[in-house]
């Protein structure tokens, strides 16, 4: 069956925005941590983060952490996201879950639009899964029947990442760039954060929403050359 992308968040670390100011304003404060937490406003912690971000001081960034389940993707993306190293996962093993059943896959959409393609790329999903099942009838351990399974096969998978690194993320994965794929599940990642800090994210995305593009020759070109002050998220990035 075709799958798509889904991103839940499945926790982050209690009051994250709060978390990173406290640790910023530690730095520079004479007062124990206690006193310092009651002191600390709301509008105060929006006002560190604002400086922390104009001052390029992400270390105190590094206190917040989210956790993400996400399935509906494919070995093709999960390979490209565990590049991210500064990032703990736990995904569904090929090793010991057997797909007895056909499994799930992911269809590009360039192959989707073309139905002579379509076909053919489905006629083989359910090939490769016929194949796979008489190994395992035949006795071959799944470990190794599990090399005959495609890159496009479903995955699941558990992501934990600090907000420094999924900054980082979000600058590397929601570029055009970025293959469509982990662009989509990177701006679903983006969305659910932005609902529960949104002072930690308001400014992430592709970088060209910060600054010129750095991709040179490469560029998409959908960025014009107007002043950085004057750039808006685009919407496709962070759909409500």
């Amino acid at each position: 069956m075709e799958m798509k992308p889904n991103v839940e968040l499945l926790c982050y670390t209690d009051e994250p925005e709060r978390t990173v100011a406290l640790a910023a304003r530690l730095c520079y404060s004479a007062v124990g941590i206690a006193e310092l937490s009651e002191r600390i406003s709301d509008d105060e912690v929006n006002r560190l983060l604002k400086r922390l971000l104009e001052m390029g001081h992400a270390s105190p960034f590094e206190h917040a952490s989210f956790t993400f389940g996400v399935e509906g993707i494919s070995r093709v993306t999960s390979h490209q996201l565990v590049r991210h190293r500064i990032a703990s996962y736990s995904q569904q093993s090929q090793r010991y879950v057997r797909k007895t059943k056909q499994f799930d896959y992911v269809l590009p959409p360039s192959i989707r639009r073309r139905k002579d393609a379509r076909e053919r790329y489905e006629r083989l999903m359910t090939e490769l899964h016929a194949l796979y099942r008489e190994f395992l009838e035949a006795g071959i351990a799944a470990e190794d029947a599990r090399y005959i399974l495609p890159g496009a096969a479903e995955t699941k998978i558990v992501v934990t990442m600090n907000a420094r690194e999924l900054r980082h993320f979000f600058r590397q994965r929601c570029c055009t760039r970025a293959q469509w794929e982990i662009r989509k599940m990177a701006e679903l990642m983006l969305e659910r954060v932005s609902e529960v800090a949104p002072n930690l994210f308001a400014d992430c995305g592709p970088p060209c929403l910060v600054g010129p593009c750095p991709e040179g020759e490469m560029s998409c070109g959908r960025v014009s050359s107007a002043p950085s002050a004057t750039r808006k998220r685009p919407r496709a990035h962070v759909r409500r």
